[in-house]
């Protein structure tokens, strides 16, 4: 019998949905484990074919970008057919709907996908990017623009809802067409299109979620050049003074100076001094709040309009430590009941716990016993860097900071003094407090439970004025011990309380 060779570490609920986006710059192809509120890629792979190169010029897509286009779509035909996916979505943008031969190319390429391709109008570009940018950012409210290689969209997100939507001819590709490669030129065609949009002082004071290619290598350089601790791109964020600084300075480069540079990939180091103009010019007539770098766009955005209505109110984040915690943990039930357990240690009379900080710890939760499989001594650290560089929607940096740490105390127990954790970085002491207390109460709770589910939800902790109390029903009295008093102690001592393990049918221990 044929053996099942597919990876055991995959969720089988939904089949794999693949998404083809033709844009004027690159054609990429994602797979997608399926059709669900936190998207996971399977498979992620991009052809710079340069479609709108020169099309604002000739009006037409050269030969050579067309072969390209086609070839490559050829290979993720075989592709998707190799993962099983059994939805194919397949979109074109800009350089597809204004190319004089764009329905003669359209035409080739729905044969070799063999099946229909959507070519979006630019209201439609803007709306799947400013959807893509919910999908990852649920509480976005700014103006969100994606630059593509043909044109820049821009979508006010005002609560979760799209307000007002344009799309201009500032794709960096047509931007160096229609410039002629001279970034003096392009700055005055770039301040005259953004001239126009009257709404775009509705951006003023608030975040710009920028979307794209070209915007995504000038926050990696940036991270690059300021040895940011941490190398995820989604939610990265910019000062309004950083990013204008630093939009002028590459702004005033030539491609040719970018050589070398191994951060930027080097068919991106020509698009990149005009991507980082469009954005300087943006900052000085918006002056937003902050630049905020969104992995998510237009092919998530696709994904999340698939989604039910139920679906896309999920939080992406822990649906995200939810699947991780099936994938990987010893009980995902276990995980949601230390959510429960550690909910008692932030009522009164003990710290106080915003909403966001109250998501976090049941992220800390739900991802507590993801490494078990590894080897002690290394538990902590595999465990933070997964958690630190996972592909999670919905949650920031600091964020991501907090949740990696408090696993990462979790399996190394409570280290006191110096670390040398560049994540570290990111926290503020108050995080840093919070991550100790998460991690002492899962310690306790898993002397407890051996991280099996049914157990702590009888076993509760609650507060007796100076006195954190553990109280131990008689069929799990026998579970007291030196490991379960001296882990609990750390407990209350993180809470400035007594600890008091109170086991019926047995006696009543005042741990010491």
């Amino acid at each position: 019998m044929k053996k099942d060779l597919t990876a055991q570490d995959r969720l089988s609920a939904s089949a794999p949905v693949a998404v083809i986006d033709i844009g004027s710059n690159s054609v990429r192809l994602v797979v997608f484990e399926g059709a669900k509120r936190s998207p996971t890629p399977v498979f992620n792979e991009k052809v710079l074919c340069g479609l709108g190169r020169a099309l604002a010029t000739t009006g037409r897509m050269s030969k050579e970008s067309v072969a390209s286009a086609l070839s490559t779509l050829r290979r993720y035909r075989k592709i998707v057919e190799q993962v099983g996916a059994r939805c194919l979505e397949v979109v074109a943008t800009a350089a597809a709907r204004e190319a004089k031969n764009g329905d003669e190319f359209i035409a080739q390429a729905e044969e070799i996908c063999g099946v229909g391709i959507r070519i979006l109008s630019g209201r439609q570009e803007a709306r799947l990017a400013a959807n893509g940018v919910i999908s990852g950012i649920p509480d976005a409210d700014g103006l969100a623009a994606d630059m593509g290689g043909g044109s820049l969209e821009i979508t006010d997100i005002n609560g979760g809802e799209l307000r007002d939507g344009i799309t201009l001819p500032l794709g960096g590709l047509k931007l160096i067409d229609l410039s002629d490669g001279d970034l003096e030129t392009a700055a005055s065609i770039v301040d005259e299109e953004l001239g126009r949009v009257d709404w775009l002082a509705n951006g003023r004071d608030r975040p710009f979620y920028t979307v794209g290619g070209t915007w995504r290598a000038f926050g990696r350089l940036h991270m690059a050049q300021t040895l940011y601790p941490l190398s995820v791109m989604h939610d990265y964020r910019m000062s309004t003074d950083d990013a204008l600084k630093f939009a002028h300075l590459l702004d005033h480069l030539s491609p040719s100076s970018l050589d070398g540079i191994e951060h930027v990939s080097k068919p991106r180091r020509e698009t990149l001094p005009f991507g980082a103009l469009v954005l300087e010019r943006f900052i000085r007539r918006v002056q937003p709040s902050e630049l905020v770098i969104s992995a998510f766009g237009l092919r998530e955005g696709l994904l999340y309009e698939l989604l039910s209505d139920e679906e896309r109110r999920r939080d992406p984040l822990l649906a995200a430590c939810e699947e991780l915690a099936t994938l990987r943990a010893r009980s995902v039930a276990n995980a949601w009941e230390l959510c429960r357990w550690t909910d008692v240690l932030f009522e009164r009379p003990g710290p106080k716990e915003s909403a966001g900080e109250r998501r976090l710890r049941h992220a800390a939760c739900l991802l507590s016993d993801i490494g078990w499989r590894a080897h002690p001594e290394y538990r902590g650290e595999q465990s933070l860097d997964l958690i630190a560089h996972a592909s999670f929607a919905g949650i920031d940096h600091p964020g991501r900071a907090f949740v990696a740490l408090c696993v990462f105390y979790r399996n190394q127990g409570l280290i006191d003094g110096e670390i040398d954790l560049p994540l570290l970085e990111l926290v503020d002491k108050r995080a840093m407090k919070r991550a100790r207390i998460v991690a002492a109460a899962i310690r306790s709770a898993h002397m407890v439970s051996a991280s099996m589910p049914g157990i702590i939800d009888d076993t509760p902790v609650t507060y007796d004025g100076k006195k954190l109390v553990l109280r131990l029903p008689k069929r799990f009295s026998d579970l007291n011990g030196e490991r379960l008093q001296r882990r609990f102690a750390a407990l209350a001592d993180e809470l400035d309380r007594e600890p008091d393990i109170r086991a019926k049918g047995g006696p009543r221990l005042e741990v010491v």
